[in-house]
């Protein structure tokens, strides 16, 4: 593919533009330098976060030039996209710590520093000195109520409530759109299915700024819903972050190694740089060898080498094929601390005990009598080593660097023991 919106189109990664022949005819002849911005609302994205960054990356492959951008300004005040209800606002403190962390993300995500076709850049730098005065004169005389009370962000907020802080978010995106294309030549913004009525606030403003005829685009991309109708990247225990703190990069393979069926081939078109040929033969082993699981696995190995890193890929296969075969005795400290994350665990100092009572006194069997007839049936196991003599005595040696003993009980029944000092 030539042009990158029949790209986009393929991956069905288009929900709404606002010139799209204009748009094609453009990036058809040049390329087009384009932004995508996100507000640090917090120190680390999610996978949501992701979908339309890795547009912009698209972009990029095409020979066209993106720009991140860090809402070091609008982040202060609060988005009013997707919401019912007024944001808390966050300290300046707090903003700047999130705003360093989303930076270092980005540059790790994308290779800022080696790339020099694609720019970081933070909104703060063109919005701290503005005064009150050059806001309302040079920026809010361009934006009708009318039109701004008509904008779905803001009209859903009309019943219950928006404070003035966050009706003014629109401005203050406009004007980075502004502001980028005429400092940086950037002629359009993508974001989400909810920025629509930001974007094209953004666009209005250009054009009566710069002109009716100024050469700018809007794009948004489909909201990802799963194929139960619930929302994409939201599991049990939350949002899957990118930040490996938060969601261990073993997790972060699991998560997209469980995905449905329903799911997989749309998530392979939207997060992977595979090709249509690959994306269409994993698409035939959904349908012909389900139970293999092929396409989740291309998935999860993908996302989590871009997310993570190789070593951090063959660290979560690792864990994934010890807890399958219960043979975890070649796991690292460092991957059981990983894997084992969500697992039931429990803390010791005893050790030197004889396997019967030490069992009891971590409660993971309930008497002396089950504890007998479970280590005697081979139900126990110890850093992967079936151990069926009740007098066998636990000590250090059965540790994992000192640090953890892994207990199995049954098949999938495990127990993390972290061990503490006297």
């Amino acid at each position: 593919m030539k042009n990158i919106i029949d790209e986009l189109e393929w991956r069905g990664a288009i929900n709404q533009q606002t010139d799209s022949e204009g748009l094609r005819e453009y990036v058809e002849t040049e390329s087009i330098s384009l932004y995508c911005g996100v507000d640090p609302t917090g120190d680390s994205m999610h996978i949501g976060h992701l979908i339309p960054f890795m547009m912009l990356k698209r972009f990029q492959a095409f020979g066209h030039h993106p720009f991140i951008l860090i809402g070091g300004a609008t982040g202060t005040i609060g988005d009013p996209s997707g919401r019912t209800t007024e944001r808390q606002l966050q300290t300046m403190e707090t903003v700047q710590h999130n705003v360093d962390s989303l930076t270092r993300q980005m540059e790790k995500l994308f290779a800022v520093d080696t790339d020099n076709t694609l720019t970081l850049v933070n909104n703060y730098d063109w919005t701290h000195n503005l005064t009150l005065l050059d806001f309302l004169r040079d920026y809010g005389k361009f934006f009708n109520i009318n039109t701004m009370l008509a904008k779905d962000i803001v009209a859903s907020r009309l019943e219950t409530g928006i404070s003035f802080t966050e009706f003014t978010y629109q401005i203050l995106q406009s004007m980075d759109f502004l502001h980028l294309f005429q400092n940086n030549n950037v002629r359009m913004q993508i974001g989400g299915a909810d920025q629509w009525g930001n974007i094209t606030a953004g666009l209005d403003l250009i054009r009566k700024k710069e002109g009716a005829d100024a050469k700018a685009f809007g794009l948004t991309i489909p909201l990802m819903l799963k194929a139960d109708g619930t929302k994409f990247g939201k599991t049990a225990g939350g949002a899957v972050w990118l930040d490996p703190e938060k969601t261990t990069p073993y997790e972060f393979y699991q998560f997209w190694v469980n995905q449905d069926d329903r799911d997989v081939i749309k998530y392979l078109k939207f997060f992977t740089f595979l090709t249509k040929e690959e994306i269409d033969a994993l698409e035939v082993k959904v349908q012909t060898e389900p139970h293999l699981r092929q396409a989740q696995r291309v998935l999860a190995a993908e996302m989590t080498k871009f997310v993570h890193s190789e070593k951090d890929l063959d660290d979560a296969l690792a864990i994934s094929e010890a807890l399958f075969s219960g043979n975890v005795k070649n796991l690292t400290s460092k991957q059981i601390e990983e894997g084992f994350k969500n697992m039931p665990t429990v803390e010791t100092a005893s050790l030197g005990q004889n396997l019967v009572d030490w069992l009891i006194e971590l409660g993971i069997e309930p008497s002396k009598r089950q504890a007998r007839e479970d280590i005697s049936n081979g139900a126990i196991s110890i850093n992967g080593d079936r151990i069926k003599e009740l007098d066998f005595v636990v000590t250090a040696e059965n540790s994992f660097d000192g640090k953890f003993i892994i207990v199995r009980k049954g098949k999938k029944q495990y127990t993390l023991v972290k061990l503490i000092s006297n």
